[in-house]
């Protein structure tokens, strides 16, 4: 594998680690939050922002996590075929699997880049009593989106070394499919 598509893998991999590790932590702010709302209600003055916002941080969390859990290999797979090819059959069925998630991921980026510009454009705001601006969640979905095609291509790249004979080695992982 030449020099370049190597340091591509490991630099992706190594951004799409340490923000999925950092997404992880939203779940503590999204309990903070639900939390927050039940004491707010509790004491019959109920915060109207706690709803959209743990729905945002939701948001966050699973989008952000989403290139962290497919470089660990957690995503969800039908293996009832897949687990028992050789690794080499493994990669060349997930090469072509790529080329339709690359394109699903494509089609996703470019409707996000759109609705983020017209929300840029008009100063979208959430309909409801709170009112947020819409702009900063479509920003995290339209880079999580982006974050999710270089993770696809490292994992293409992965795959192509694998059918190679080569391996490229992981060094924020740890445990995962091969």
């Amino acid at each position: 594998m030449p020099n370049w598509a190597i340091s591509y893998v490991k630099g992706v991999e190594a951004v799409n680690y340490r923000l999925g590790r950092f997404a992880m932590y939203l779940l503590f702010a999204i309990m903070a939050i639900l939390l927050w709302s039940s004491v707010t209600k509790i004491a019959k003055i109920p915060a109207l922002w706690t709803l959209e916002m743990a729905q945002f941080t939701l948001v966050a969390y699973y989008l952000l996590g989403a290139p962290y859990s497919m470089q660990l290999g957690a995503n969800v797979r039908m293996d009832l075929l897949y687990a028992r090819l050789p690794i080499k059959r493994q990669a060349a069925w997930d090469i072509f699997t790529i080329f339709c998630l690359l394109f699903y991921l494509g089609v996703m980026l470019w409707g996000a880049v759109d609705s983020t510009a017209y929300s840029f454009q008009i100063g979208e705001r959430a309909p409801s009593a709170w009112r947020p601006p819409l702009w900063p969640i479509k920003v995290i979905i339209t880079v999580s989106f982006a974050l999710m095609i270089l993770q696809a291509i490292a994992h293409l790249i992965r795959d192509i070394a694998i059918i190679r004979g080569i391996e490229i080695d992981r060094p924020f992982t740890g445990d995962v499919d091969r």
